[in-house]
């Protein structure tokens, strides 16, 4: 088995995710020991075995990654039933059927921001202008946050994901910040009539199927997990497009080919680089290794996706797309709920900025591509263009 993968346009990685394949040792930033598997068809059986528990993962004294996992009654921390319920609660807002009719909603937004960057270019910072805006704008209208809160969200979400940037006093205080902020909006709610995401949500509650403290935190986790990682995809892939030429050129020639170069940008550079933790509940053998009960492993989806036994073109981007879904989204029971939404927003982003700006081109300088750092998510602290 051979995952590999090179360091252009991936930015700064932790120290462990080196080039290899198999499954290795890793010491996280917490300072506990995991197995970190490099491997496509290795990390699909971790991410959808029952013999590897996401529940266990969040228990006292379990292996941790870093400080900022979800609540353990998160629902991408559950097992069984109990995920299986909360799964139920919110799937049906991220249907095909229900992420189709957001389309004009999406497509009005990007324009706006497109118009606007029109209006003061011919440079710009994507990320600040579209890739920031965009997500946070689409996740308050889907749950039915009010648009004069979404600066309060942001400012306070990034904290959460950080590994190293802000003390764990920091992130606490953010923390409870944020639930109580979604609390407060949970309590506005029950006195309207909107129908959101959120007042679905209410709904579920009062129907006994969602506890209080299960209600926050799934409207917490849908904001954050939504928010983060989407911002750091737009700005990835377009960075990713526009260092490929080629590729490039052949998108605007081709501009059917959209779909397939989207889920080839999705492999090449996911924002989410690691799976969550997940631990062992009997020994199983993964590859070379024996993984023992109690022993945390976590999937490298950034090697995964370079897997030189699974891919044709592992680290190039083919425009007609592979036969092979890639692990970006994960895979199993806890595969990315919005994974339809996202796809959604990058789609619509890359074929209305290619079309309005046909000449698009990072800007010249050491300072136009800066990079996040210290985070569990990978993401673009500026991309500066110009057309």
């Amino acid at each position: 088995m051979g995952a590999r993968h090179g360091a252009d346009h991936l930015g700064p990685l932790p120290a462990f995710m080196t080039p290899g394949d198999g499954v290795v040792p890793i010491v996280t930033p917490m300072g506990d020991k995991m197995w970190l598997v490099r491997d496509y068809a290795l990390g699909r059986l971790v991410l959808s075995d029952q013999r590897f528990s996401r529940a266990a993962a969040t228990k006292p004294g379990a292996p941790r990654f870093n400080d900022s996992q979800p609540a353990p009654d998160a629902v991408m921390s559950m097992d069984g039933a109990d995920h299986a319920r909360l799964r139920r609660v919110v799937s049906g807002a991220f249907s095909t059927r229900r992420v189709a009719a957001l389309t004009p909603a999406v497509e009005r937004l990007a324009d706006e921001r497109l118009d606007a960057l029109a209006a003061a270019g011919p440079g710009a910072d994507l990320v600040a202008e579209l890739a920031t805006p965009l997500p946070l704008s689409v996740l308050c209208s889907l749950l039915g946050v009010p648009p004069e809160d979404g600066d309060l969200f942001r400012d306070r979400v990034e904290v959460l994901f950080d590994i190293s940037a802000s003390t764990p006093r920091e992130k606490s205080r953010r923390r409870l910040e944020l639930v109580d902020y979604m609390a407060e909006l949970i309590e506005r709610k029950r006195r309207g009539t909107d129908e959101d995401l959120l007042t679905g949500l209410i709904a579920a509650h009062d129907q006994g199927t969602l506890s209080q403290g299960e209600l926050l935190t799934l409207g917490l986790s849908l904001l954050m997990a939504g928010y983060e990682t989407t911002v750091g995809q737009i700005g990835l892939s377009v960075l990713a497009l526009l260092s490929d030429p080629a590729a490039h050129a052949d998108l605007r020639a081709r501009p059917e080919t959209l779909d397939p170069v989207v889920d080839e940008l999705l492999r090449l550079t996911p924002s989410t680089p690691l799976s969550f933790p997940r631990v062992a509940v009997e020994p199983v053998r993964l590859g070379a290794v024996t993984v023992q009960a109690g022993e945390a492993v976590v999937v490298s989806l950034l090697h995964g996706n370079r897997d030189t036994d699974t891919w044709t073109t592992p680290e190039g981007l083919c425009p007609r797309g592979q036969d092979v879904p890639h692990l970006t989204f994960g895979h199993g029971v806890h595969r990315c709920v919005g994974a339809p939404l996202a796809r959604l927003q990058l789609r619509i982003v890359l074929e209305r900025l290619l079309r309005r700006f046909p000449d698009l081109r990072v800007a010249e300088g050491p300072e136009s591509v800066v990079w996040k750092e210290g985070l569990s998510i990978r993401g673009l602290a500026r991309l500066r263009v110009e057309w």
